[in-house]
């Protein structure tokens, strides 16, 4: 089922608070296997037990917290198009991404900040269209409308 006809979501103060909390846990799972093993090939043998559980311990909760800012961001900007355009299409997602980009990267200045917001929005709207084409290549197409013959009503018949 699209995003845009799911109304089974939570309002919007309570998408943010959602969003947020599943972006942290895709955020700690995804960089709690990575560091993983990153620390178990970086640890000299016979420690790459001890040396996964210390990078998981110390690294996947940060990272999760990355996650958790992006998403959290990237869904208050969402709900705020939502709001202001009173309208759920692609151009809600595509601004939202240029945004979260544009205030992540703002302590490294405007060109970088510009960059940033560039990029994801650019990286948003490839999803969006990506989704889109794959629903219209999914979705099959409606058979061709049967024309019915003109019924004409009896003609009244003398008696």
């Amino acid at each position: 089922m699209s995003r845009y006809g799911d109304f089974t979501r939570d309002p919007c103060p309570w998408v943010i608070l959602n969003d947020t909390g599943a972006a942290f846990a895709m955020g700690a799972m995804g960089g709690g296997i990575w560091h993983m093993v990153k620390g178990a090939k970086n640890s000299p043998r016979g420690e790459r037990i001890l040396g996964a559980i210390t990078a998981v311990k110390a690294r996947a909760p940060v990272l999760g917290g990355n996650f958790a800012v992006w998403g959290g961001l990237f869904s208050t900007f969402d709900c705020a198009f939502k709001g202001i355009r009173q309208k759920e299409d692609p151009w809600n997602v595509i601004a939202s991404g240029f945004l979260t980009g544009g205030v992540l990267a703002a302590r490294g200045g405007f060109a970088a900040s510009a960059k940033s917001a560039a990029l994801g929005g650019l990286i948003l709207a490839l999803f969006e269209g990506i989704q889109i084409a794959a629903y219209r290549v999914m979705t099959p197409a409606s058979p061709p409308m049967i024309q019915l013959p003109e019924i004409q009503p009896p003609s009244p018949t003398p008696q």
